[in-house]
């Protein structure tokens, strides 16, 4: 038996790091972008939707919690030369105060199941996403923009819905003493449910990032979320992403937070 065991671990052990080293290139063409200061890769949640890592409450707005970087190879091309196995989150960096960052509708509850960020809310169930955007409005909240980003009823299940919100309070905070003109900023994963008849919020959120910076400074942002960008798949073959940077910028289709 103890011979067994032996043998096992030492199988074991050879085979953890054939299975570490699964990593594919993985190439990000932005086509003719400009001004673009860095891409990287976050290997966000786990495979239950929970946080690879706790969010950062110290968090910097222009130093995206990336756990790779890819390299310029060319303009507008940037490459993860060995990006191990997983499922990722790109963020792109840019000059002059721009962020453009992708996700995925996490699970909210245990158990539940992701869903891409491209996902939508059916048209012909508008009136239900009608009423869910606007009991977000409407409800009061501590910060005083509190706006709805994206929302999409779950694929497998319509009693389900998620919402990417984000809030801001860029009024005078309890900061103030320590930090005057203190603004504070986060984005979050809000849950509605089918219940009796009706759409009611889950108490509980995600709370994807957590910022704290001047409010002048926070008023000269752009920072913008893409489904698009959210859950790429790495395995062992090279992948490559094209996305227009220029044109997600100009389009202004994209929702976030915009200078103002």
């Amino acid at each position: 038996m103890r011979r067994k065991l032996c043998l096992a671990i030492g199988v074991g052990l050879m085979l953890a790091p054939a299975c570490q080293a699964l990593a594919a290139k993985v190439v990000v063409d932005l086509g003719k972008a400009e001004g673009v200061r860095a891409v990287g890769a976050i290997g966000r949640w786990d495979q239950d939707g929970n946080f690879r890592r706790p969010v950062d409450p110290k968090a910097k707005i222009d130093a995206p919690q990336a756990d790779y970087w890819a390299t310029e190879t060319s303009p507008g091309k940037w490459e993860f030369k060995d990006l191990p196995k997983g499922r990722y989150d790109l963020v792109i960096l840019g000059k002059d105060r721009v962020r453009i960052e992708g996700f995925e509708f996490a699970p909210v509850l245990e158990f539940d199941p992701f869903f891409p960020g491209t996902a939508t809310f059916p048209e012909e169930d508008a009136e239900d996403r009608d009423w869910i955007l606007d009991h977000i409005r409407k409800s009061r909240h501590y910060e005083n923009k509190v706006v709805p980003l994206y929302i999409a009823r779950c694929p497998e299940d319509k009693k389900v819905a998620r919402v990417l919100v984000m809030l801001i309070r860029d009024l005078p905070t309890s900061y103030e003493a320590d930090f005057p003109g203190a603004a504070t900023m986060r984005f979050e994963i809000w849950q509605y449910d089918w219940l009796y008849g009706g759409w009611a919020k889950n108490k509980r959120t995600k709370v994807m990032h957590r910022v704290i910076l001047h409010r002048d400074e926070l008023r000269r942002w752009t920072w913008l979320w893409d489904g698009r960008l959210g859950g790429v798949q790495v395995d062992k073959d090279p992948i490559t992403i094209q996305y227009d940077y220029t044109e997600a910028l100009q389009s202004k289709k994209l929702q976030g937070l915009y200078p103002y």
